[in-house]
């Protein structure tokens, strides 16, 4: 079991920044990726940037160019810069581990740009 818990989340006006954060507890020995996926209004939830522990990264389209994901210090740790926020970058963001084939989710932090 791993457990994930995210922070960072706010209220932000348009063009600004923010960082979120997810730190996994529990069975952190065998992940293999980690990442972050967000969930809008009236929205599938859609792939953000996923970090897969061999160094590998994938940025969705909607973060290409403004958004940095980046594993922490601490292994199990995992970072998401999000510069020029833009209001359609309002939703729920959420904290995803992988391990053993099973993927594990947090319960995310919500992101409120205001335009």
């Amino acid at each position: 079991q791993v457990r994930l818990v995210e922070s960072g989340g706010g209220l932000v006006q348009a063009g600004g920044s923010l960082r979120l954060s997810c730190a996994a507890s529990g069975s952190v020995f065998s992940l293999s990726a980690m990442g972050w996926y967000r969930q809008r209004p009236g929205h599938q939830r859609e792939v953000v940037a996923i970090h897969v522990s061999g160094g590998t990264i994938y940025y969705g389209e909607s973060a290409k160019g403004r958004f940095a994901i980046s594993r922490g210090d601490v292994k199990n740790t995992v970072h998401l810069q999000m510069n020029s926020l833009k209001s359609e970058d309002t939703a729920v963001y959420l904290c995803l581990a992988q391990s053993n084939g099973t993927d594990y989710w947090g319960q995310g932090t919500q992101v409120t740009v205001s335009s």
